[in-house]
This record gives C-alpha cells, sequence and structure tokens, in this order.
C-alpha cells in the first residue's frame, strides 16, 4: 500500500468491541491479569505498553517501513532513550548544524556516560568517512537539518557505516515519511519530534523512533523506556494517530506554500539568502531531488542589515506568529540565535520559518509588507 493509505488505515482499524470507525483512547493504566500475572489481553501496565499506544506504533513503523516502532514522551526523550543506550566510552558523529537539544545532550549529559559527540560536515560524505575511526558507534544524520536546512546523502553515508558497523540513525522530523524515508536509503533507526508535523496542530508533544528490524537495539530501548517511564500519555498518542491520518494531506499544501514563499523571497532585494532544498540556489539541492519526494514546509532566511534588521522584519509580520516550534497549521518565524541560550551558534541575521495551511497569497503579502 502507498503511504497515504498506510497513514489512515495502519493502526487505524475499527475498534472490536463497538464498531467505532475513529480508534478510541484507552486511558487505563493497569490491566486485568490472571492469578498468576497471566495477561488476559496482551496488557499489563501502561508505561510498559497500552492499546493506543500500539496503534500508534504499528501506524508509525508501516509509514517508515520499518519492523517496530517505540512512541516517547517528546522528540528529546526518544533521542536520549536511543543515545543512552549506545556503549560507553564510545563517540558519536553529529551533524555540524543540528538542533540544539542534541547539540546540549552531546554537552551536557552523554559525557556522564563516557559517550562523546563529535560535529562534522554531513553534506560531505568524504569527511565523515575521515571522521570514523575505532570509537566511533553512531552516526546521526539530520535532513534537512535544524536550522540551516542542509541535506545529507543518506545512501552513501549508510555505506559507509555498514562498512563499519556503525549504527546510523536520522532525524526524519523536518521532511516526515510522506517525503523521506531514511530506512529505504539505508538507516537503522529513524527519530521523529512527532510534536510537529504528526500532531500538525501544536497541541501534542510526543515523540518516536523506529527501527528498520525488530532486534537487539529495539528490545533494549524498549527496556529502558519501561524502566526510566518516558512512556507517551494515551491521549498523546491518540492525537498524534488522529494527525497522521491527515499527514500526506498536510505535507502536500506545506510543500505547496513553502516553494512559493522560496521563490518570492529570494527575489526580494531585502533578504541575503533563502535556505530551501527545494531552490536550484541550494548547495544539496541535487541530493535533495535524488532522496526526497517534496521539499518541505521548512526554510530559512539570511536578513541584509544585520540583528537589528532582522527582528525589526520579525517584529512586522501580522499572520507569522514569534514562536518556537514548526509543524503546526499556523505559520511561526523565529530568531533562532535570541532563543539558543547564552551561546548562541545561528547568525543573528537568521530567522527559521515554519510555512503553515494558510493561502500563499495572503502569507506573502505579509513578508511583502514587513519587508517594506
Amino acid at each position: 500500500m502507498r503511504i497515504e493509505t498506510l497513514a489512515i488505515h495502519a493502526g487505524g482499524e475499527p475498534d472490536q468491541a463497538t464498531g467505532a470507525v475513529s480508534p478510541p483512547i484507552h486511558l487505563a493504566t493497569t490491566f486485568q491479569h490472571g492469578p498468576a500475572g497471566e495477561r488476559v489481553a496482551g496488557f499489563e501496565y501502561q508505561r510498559e505498553a497500552n492499546p493506543t499506544q500500539s496503534r500508534l506504533e504499528e501506524c508509525l513503523a508501516a509509514m517508515e517501513d520499518g519492523e517496530a516502532a517505540l512512541a516517547f514522551a517528546s522528540g528529546m526523550a526518544a533521542m536520549s532513550g536511543l543515545l543512552e543506550c549506545l556503549p560507553p566510552n564510545t563517540h558519536i558523529l553529529a551533524p555540524r548544524d543540528c538542533y540544539g537539544g542534541l547539540r546540549s545532550l552531546g554537552q551536557e549529559f552523554l559525557p556522564e556516560r563516557g559517550i562523546t559527540m563529535r560535529a562534522v560536515n554531513m553534506c560531505n560524505a568524504e569527511a565523515v568517512r575521515d571522521a570514523i575511526s575505532e570509537d566511533t558507534s553512531c552516526v546521526w544524520l539530520e535532513t534537512p537539518s535544524n536550522p540551516l536546512l542542509e541535506v545529507s546523502d543518506i545512501k552513501s553515508i549508510a555505506a559507509l557505516c555498514r562498512q563499519k558497523n556503525i549504527l546510523l540513525v536520522c532525524d526524519n522530523t523536518f521532511a516526515t515519511p510522506v517525503l523521506q524515508q531514511p530506512l529505504a536509503l539505508g538507516a537503522d533507526v529513524v527519530m521523529h519530534s512527532t510534536t510537529k508535523y504528526f500532531g500538525g496542530h501544536s497541541d501534542v508533544m510526543g515523540g518516536a523512533l523506529v527501527f528498520a528490524k525488530r532486534d537487539a537495539l529495539h528490545e533494549k530501548v524498549s527496556h529502558r523506556r519501561h524502566i526510566t517511564g518516558n512512556i507517551l500519555s494515551p491521549f498523546s498518542a491518540w492525537l498524534i494517530l488522529r494527525g497522521a491520518r491527515s499527514l500526506a494531506a498536510r505535507m502536500a499544501w506545506h510543500c505547496n506554500n513553502a516553494r512559493k514563499i522560496a521563490e518570492f523571497l529570494s527575489m526580494h532585494p531585502a533578504i541575503e539568502k533563502v535556505n530551501y532544498p527545494g531552490l536550484a540556489s541550494h548547495e544539496n539541492h541535487l541530493v535533495a531531488v535524488s532522496q526526497m519526494h517534496d521539499f518541505g514546509g521548512m526554510m530559512s532566511v539570511h536578513v541584509k542589515g544585520g540583528r537589528e534588521a532582522t527582528l525589526a522584519f520579525a517584529g512586522k509580520l501580522k499572520l507569522f506568529i514569534n514562536a518556537t516550534s514548526l509543524g503546526g497549521c499556523e505559520s511561526l518565524i523565529e530568531h533562532r540565535a535570541s532563543v539558543e541560550g547564552p551561546n548562541p551558534v545561528s547568525p543573528q541575521n537568521l530567522l527559521r520559518i515554519s510555512v503553515g495551511l494558510e493561502h500563499p497569497d495572503d502569507l506573502i503579502e505579509d513578508l511583502r509588507q514587513a519587508l517594506s
């Protein structure tokens, strides 16, 4: 089945007890078992597993064409749940441009477990090859990256990792499985912040890992989630499962809007540069064409005139909301350097844009008036 069909039917079968077409929410924290712990219906305690979460995991695995998925309380919970299962005294290669939470995890917490992280230009497979050492246990990709929208060649890096028996993980949050399927290109695990496009309405938080194989790593991460309690609530699982059903349709409109806005901004005299993989001028455009079905709803722009001009532009917008996060119905814009803490890494003239589902002409008019 094609992904649009899988998104609706995987984990979405009618409820056997009532015939309800919409999957039910099971809020129970405990489930009946026999006097010797025999499981009546396969469940025991919500922290280990629950029916609503199981439906979501079935859907996520099907959409990414993996054998198994695990849902978490947030994207960071999914990320840390996997990386903290890596062997101690090893190191991870991570993108030079990446989500700030991954950078903080590598700087502040993973070293406590003897795990170090090194930033690499993931757009250059040779740079990745040169950075791999005997202690490398994992290569972490984020493509397109946050916030510069750099694109890594998943297939080429996967080949390197296979040669060295190194785990390859890909953060697929920006693209979603509708636009890109890293497991099919050779990745071992895909990570999602399901808060974003899967949820789709800025009202639910969650994360997920999808495994190419239901192997020992999957079991180790699953056991860790059970014991540490980084589980997704049933109501959140239900909201994300509901969001998955409309993901393909929403992504089509996100992409349509983003393409038009990227083209408008790339021609505007007040904009220095637009980072959007769908533009032929993007450094990694050909790689994006080779592995993505479309180019997503995320972009970032460099504004001429430095920090003050950039903040003035963001402050004059009326439809675009200055806010963190992405993937919702509403268009958001954010000055990344201002929210990255005391040691920002993003350029002071950079704004990250999450293009929503409004009419593109209205969004372009808002940008035009704010840049005038």
